[in-house]
């Protein structure tokens, strides 16, 4: 029998947390066979606007107090929400600031982003390499994080690995920090800007849903350090935008995780799933893994970054435990043996299982090997969960020819596991 890929595994678990929330934005309304004409936010101004002094400073006192725990600067931030609606307003130049501070709590709502999964994780190195011990590294995680209405987020942790040797997973700050959003960016293909300049650590971050394009949510987001061929540095992270009914893939991009600019993929590949950019150009060219088709995984080229059109089939189903689908679990890593894969292989009762595969350095269309059996499967103690049989990743980090595979399961919680480069190649055919 072929042998399987050797995992050591970390104790480790990342679980969700609903104690971690959000202040988004809200806005009641009537139903349309309802609505006779004044807006039911400008009938709760009128209402705030009536109180007297003593029960304004009431529920000014009861607001602060709900939320000063879990969040920071409350007051400038509801007065933030005020002035993002002050235009739809009747009388808003007569407003006190008590009052306006009142109305933006009445048009906010607090969300609880991770309540119900912590998930489906992507690592990076982390900008800062900086006072680490010799073999340690640092590095950042995104995670897809869902609430209410199986709406998905994009969280953040922080740690550090020592291959061989342990690995620590910073404590999130207890302060969830909502971006400052701009949806009328300015520049190529920007359709929105967030800046996070109240964070004061990453894992203050989080990333929720504000375009038309992610009413749902924001998914699966597959983060890459990318190298420049003028050697700078930025971060870019594919995702998945659900917006209910339709999908499509749009780009996050960042260069210290304080500010993001959201981009729209266009061109007929973007409307797949899974994308995965690789960490450089090849030929000059940018260079996509994809599953287009939703059961093979394809590989494109394009001349700009927003564009992707075209493609070619690069990997097919072959092993029963991929039989159903097949795809990437995050971006392709450069070893000096080529560009190491992880994949994804769907099989029998929807198990989700992750292999590998090396892809030609310079010809990436070049299917060198790949592992005949999964890597990581799903295990007994770890199989039940919101979808059951899934383990499932979006990126993996490789330093000192040892792999960090971050992962999720059950589409519930986070693990992670270590695997030697050589001893995962040994294993391909």
């Amino acid at each position: 029998m072929t042998a399987r890929a050797k995992l050591n595994f970390y104790d480790r678990v990342l679980r969700p947390d609903p104690s971690r929330t959000v202040v988004r934005p809200f806005e009641p309304n009537y139903p349309r066979d309802f609505d006779g004409g004044t807006s039911r936010t400008q009938e709760t101004v009128d209402l705030i606007v009536a109180l007297d002094e003593a029960e304004l400073a009431r529920q000014l006192k009861g607001v602060t107090l709900s939320l000063d725990e879990n969040h920071r600067d409350v007051d400038a931030m509801l007065l933030r929400r005020f002035n993002d609606i002050a235009g739809r307003i009747e009388g808003a130049d007569r407003i006190t600031v008590e009052q306006q501070r009142l109305i933006g709590a009445y048009c906010s709502e607090e969300f609880a982003y991770e309540a119900a999964a912590l998930f489906n994780p992507s690592a990076v190195l982390h900008p800062d390499q900086s006072g680490l011990p010799v073999g340690t590294i640092r590095f950042v995680m995104s995670l897809r994080g869902i609430g209410e209405g199986h709406v998905s987020s994009v969280t953040f942790r922080t740690g550090t690995w020592t291959p061989g040797g342990a690995l620590l997973v910073d404590d999130p700050s207890p302060t969830s920090v909502s971006p400052l959003i701009d949806t009328c960016g300015r520049g190529e293909g920007i359709a929105a800007r967030l800046c996070c300049a109240g964070s004061r650590t990453i894992s203050e971050t989080v990333l929720f849903p504000v375009l038309p394009s992610q009413t749902q949510g924001i998914e699966d987001t597959r983060l890459v350090r990318f190298c420049e061929d003028d050697g700078s540095i930025s971060y870019h992270g594919t995702y998945t935008a659900f917006g209910g009914g339709q999908v499509r893939s749009e780009l996050l991009s960042t260069a210290d995780f304080r500010s993001f600019e959201m981009r729209v993929l266009t061109g007929q590949a973007s409307s797949g799933k899974g994308m995965a950019l690789f960490p450089r150009r090849i030929a000059g060219k940018y260079a996509m893994l994809g599953r287009q088709d939703s059961k093979n995984i394809w590989l494109h080229f394009s001349d700009e970054l927003l564009n992707w059109a075209g493609g070619e089939k690069l990997i097919t189903p072959k092993f029963p435990w991929e039989f159903v689908q097949m795809g990437n679990c995050g971006s392709p890593i450069e070893i000096d043996e080529g560009w190491l894969v992880m994949t994804h292989g769907v099989g029998t009762v929807r198990n989700y299982c992750i292999g590998a595969c090396l892809l030609d350095k310079n010809d990436p269309s070049k299917l060198l090997a790949r592992t005949p059996r999964p890597v990581l499967a799903p295990s007994p103690h770890e199989r039940d969960g919101y979808v059951p049989n899934v383990v499932y990743s979006c990126g993996v980090i490789v330093h000192d020819r040892t792999m960090l595979l971050p992962y999720g399961v059950a589409d519930s919680f986070t693990a992670f596991a270590t695997a030697s480069i050589d001893n995962l190649l040994s294993v391909m055919e």
